[in-house]
This record gives structure tokens, C-alpha cells and sequence, in this order.
């Protein structure tokens, strides 16, 4: 963040300071929500939480070096203090058990500080906004976004999916004058929730990825899943002044945003209408593509290290982005054949000891990026035309599906089929997982429902085989990971 006093952080924020603080006293290290991160200078978040109250640590913050902290009930070190908000209506899960909104109160000044700080550094012309929203891929498109224009300069993104109304501020704040690029995701579960973020960030480039399923159970329908995601171009300055949309041509519903920006446009897709083109796609025996890039009348060849025929798309977008930048598109092509997931538990593939290749894909889940990892997870099973490996995708339910969520679940057993997955573990009993196990029989499909993980874990260990190729995708509240770990330790373990 760039230093300000707290005289200049409380007039920011709308807050006071208390009798202990400084106004002269200047906050120019980082803004941290956990006490034992925060470093001297810097500014400490007293948020009430369900477990925890963030004013309990406001001594410890200030003994560990902080400045000040930003509180919404008193406390006996400096402080810069907002009031509560009172009772909100809200279901964003920081903001859970506020009875009297101080934690909201906090929240949006944090949002008002990162709103000053960002825009200060975008008016000083050395800082280009990333702005990033889709249905899927968010997080693995903003890790590749990231490396590749790290080749340009320096590049704060947030540290996993931390996309939410405390990781999107707090990221916005870790820029400062030596940033160049700051890269954030944007996703919503209403509408206005993106336009609100682009209020803080003013992001110069937007990209919008696929309008799917996912929080269909919030928003009622992909119309308004789209219309909120459209926000972000809506958001965006005009062509004149910079703006950039990178719009997905492949997706019907996000294409028709072009209609609703002033920004320059740029497409990418399978399609030769695209600006940026993806020919001749080629998968490798781990899911890893290659294809021909063609744009502006010129071919490149490009390899990525990624695995999923969809990381094709993701890739795409991060071309165009380093584009805009003005970053030339052979340092580009290079930085992204070696750039790599960094957020866990998305596509992380692991070749075990004993040839076991395990697709940890369990951080989150959706009908659209369910049937993206089955496409994967039978690339894999079939490396060669006349190559078999035995195929196990172990399933847990998707969330925040609403009304569809049966339907959605009872509708994989297609995908499954089509694949050609040769053995299904659904883990959970519930009507959404009931319904698919049902439906996959009905076509034929192998498919065995257990109770839990344990049970999973135990199922893999007496029925798979050295060799075996095994998914594990869920959406995150269900932590399937534990089973593609113990899966790996046995593998690795059985091997040495």
C-alpha cells in the first residue's frame, strides 16, 4: 500500500481516531487481518468473526509493530474507528453472525481505503487493473494472467480464490508504486456485486470467461448469472482511455457483452471469427494441450503446461491480456509454456510412485467444470490409440445449485457415459447424489455410492490398481482432498 497517515486513512474511511493515536503517525507497511502477520508499519484489522474477534488482538497487533489498528468497538491502543452499520441482510460468509454490522463496518472501510489507494496509483499512470469474472476458471486463468505478466513487471494477484468481500480489498492493497500489474478476480452471488468491486479497483481490462451453472441456486438463471458477470465490461473505460474486454467467442452469452461496453473488444475461442484463435489442439498423455495460436495475421505455436483441453480458453485469455499490455506475444507464448496452477487443488495432477496418476481437482465444483475434468480424466485414461488405463472418477456433490441442483447431478451421468469413465465412487448419501447414482446405472455406467470418505478411501484401496488413473472433484465444503491424499501417501508408500 502507499504510506498515509492516519489522519488521511481516518478522512478516507469515514472514521475517528481515538485519544491513543497519532494523526501524523504514517501506516506504510502491509494491512493484515491475522495478528500474527502483521509487520512494522502496517495497519491491523479488528474484524468480529464467528470464532474469533479481531479486538481481542489489537495489542498484539500494535506489539508486533502496527501503527494502528481499524476497530469498530474501542480499544486501548491507537485506533481509527467506524461505527457499526447495525443489522444487515446479507449471506456473503465474512460478514456471518454481525449481529450489529461492525464487522461490515470495518469491511467497507477497508473497501473505501482500497477504492483511494488503487485509483491514486491508476491516476499516477503505474498501475494497469486485471479485472477477471466467469461462472469457472477464475483462479486458474488469474495464475496464468499472473505469470505471464510478471515478464512486464511486478504483479500482485490474491493468493488462491481469496476473491471475497475481505480477500478482494485486502489484495487490492497489497499494490504499491513499484506494482505494475495488479490482478484480481471478481465473482458475485447477486447482481450489482461485480460493478461494486470495479467501483474500487477501476480495472482497465476485463475478462470474462463463461457464463455456467454455478451459484445458479443465488442468482436463478444463466440470464442473470450473465447479466451480473457483464458488469465487469460495463465497468470498464472507454477504447479512447484504454479499456480493454477480452470476451470468450465460444460462449454465446458472454460474446453479446460486447454489446454493453465502450471498451475495445477482443475474442478469442475455437472459432476462426475470434481475434485470438485456437487451431490444431492437441493433447498430450497427462491432458496437457498444444495448438496453433493465429491472430493478426500471424501464427505461433504454443504449449502449455497445464493439464485440460479448457485451460486452451484460460490461455487464450491470458494472451490477450499480456497484449494489452504491450507485452510481446513470443515472451508471452514462453512465460505461459512453463506457467503452472500455483492455487492448489485445481487440476493438480500427481504421478505416484506406483503409476498411479491422482487428478486432485477437489478445491470447488460446478456442472461445467465437472464435465471439463471428466474430458481430462479420459485423456488420460487413453494416452495412446491403442493404450488403456483404468479410469476412476470419485464425486461429491456440488453446492449453491438451488432448484437444479437434482437436476444438475442427475445430468453427469451423461458426461460419464460419453467419456467412457470406467468406475464411479459417489460419496455422500443425499437425494443429488442418489439421483446420479441412479441415472448412471440406467446407462450403464459402473458406479458404487459409500457414506463417506473413509469409506472411499477404503473402497480405492482394495479395488484400484497401480496404473489406475483417479479423479476426485467435489465442490470444496465436501474436502475430497483428503482422499486424493491418502490415496497418493498409499501409492507412494506401497511403492518405496
Amino acid at each position: 500500500m502507499i504510506p498515509l497517515s492516519l489522519a488521511q486513512i481516518a478522512t478516507i474511511v469515514g472514521g475517528t481516531l481515538n485519544e491513543a493515536a497519532d494523526p501524523q503517525a504514517v501506516v506504510d507497511g502491509t494491512v493484515e487481518f491475522d495478528s500474527r502477520k502483521v509487520t512494522p508499519g502496517g495497519l491491523f484489522l479488528c474484524i468480529p468473526g464467528a470464532r474469533v474477534d479481531g479486538h481481542d488482538y489489537a495489542a498484539t497487533a500494535i506489539a508486533a509493530g502496527a501503527v494502528a489498528v481499524l476497530a469498530s468497538r474501542p480499544v486501548d491502543v491507537p485506533a481509527i474507528m467506524v461505527q457499526p452499520l447495525g443489522k444487515i441482510d446479507t449471506n456473503a460468509t465474512a460478514l456471518e453472525n454481525d449481529e450489529d454490522g461492525s464487522a461490515a463496518a470495518v469491511l467497507q472501510a477497508l473497501g473505501k481505503l482500497a477504492r483511494h489507494v488503487v485509483k491514486t496509483l491508476v491516476a499516477e499512470e503505474t498501475l494497469t487493473v486485471v479485472g477477471i469474472t466467469g461462472s469457472s476458471g477464475k483462479t486458474t486463468t488469474k495464475d496464468l494472467i499472473s505469470q505471464v505478466l510478471t515478464t512486464g513487471g511486478p504483479v500482485v494477484a490474491p493468493p488462491g480464490s481469496f476473491n471475497n468481500e475481505l480477500g478482494f480489498p485486502w489484495t487490492a492493497l497489497r499494490a504499491d508504486r513499484d506494482t505494475r500489474f495488479l490482478v484480481l478476480e471478481m465473482s458475485a452471488r447477486g447482481i450489482g456485486h461485480i460493478r461494486e468491486l470495479a467501483d474500487i479497483v477501476a480495472p482497465s481490462i476485463g475478462v470474462v470467461l463463461n457464463v455456467g451453472h454455478a451459484h445458479l441456486g443465488e442468482f436463478g438463471s444463466q440470464e442473470a448469472i450473465a447479466q451480473a458477470k457483464g458488469e465487469l465490461v460495463e465497468a470498464l473505460p472507454a477504447a479512447a482511455y484504454g479499456g480493454f474486454a477480452v470476451l470468450n467467442a465460444d460462449d454465446e452469452r458472454v460474446s453479446q457483452m460486447a454489446q454493453r461496453t465502450s471498451a475495445r473488444v477482443i475474442t478469442y475461442g475455437t472459432h476462426p471469427s475470434a481475434d485470438f484463435t485456437a487451431e490444431n489442439i492437441h493433447l498430450d498423455e497427462l491432458s496437457r494441450a498444444s495448438y496453433t495460436l493465429v491472430t493478426m495475421g500471424q501464427e505461433y505455436p504454443v504449449e502449455l503446461a497445464v493439464s485440460g483441453q479448457h485451460n486452451v480458453l484460460n490461455s487464450l485469455a491470458a494472451l490477450i491480456v499480456a497484449h494489452a499490455c504491450t507485452i510481446p506475444m513470443k515472451r508471452a507464448i514462453k512465460a505461459l509454456r512453463s506457467a503452472t496452477i500455483t492455487s492448489g487443488r485445481r487440476m493438480e495432477v500427481r504421478e505416484l510412485a506406483d503409476g498411479t496418476i491422482v487428478i486432485n481437482d477437489s478445491y470447488n465444483a460446478n456442472p461445467d467444470s465437472m464435465r471439463a475434468a471428466f474430458t481430462a480424466l479420459s485423456v488420460m485414461a487413453h494416452p495412446a490409440p491403442d493404450t488403456h488405463r483404468s479410469s476412476w472418477a470419485v464425486l461429491g456433490m456440488m453446492g449453491e445449485l438451488g432448484e437444479e441442483s437434482v437436476a444438475q447431478h442427475t445430468a453427469l451421468a451423461e458426461t460419464l457415459g460419453a467419456c467412457g469413465i470406467d468406475h464411479v465412487v459417489l460419496v455422500g448419501r443425499c437425494p443429488e447424489m442418489d439421483s446420479l447414482c441412479d441415472a448412471a446405472q440406467d446407462i450403464g455406467v459402473s458406479v458404487v455410492s459409500v457414506d463417506n470418505k473413509e469409506d472411499a478411501v477404503s473402497y480405492l484401496a482394495e479395488h484400484r490398481h497401480p496404473g489406475d488413473v483417479i479423479l476426485v472433484k467435489a465442490s470444496q465444503a465436501v474436502g475430497l482432498w483428503t482422499i486424493a491424499d491418502a490415496v497418493s501417501a498409499a501409492a507412494n508408500g506401497a511403492a518405496e
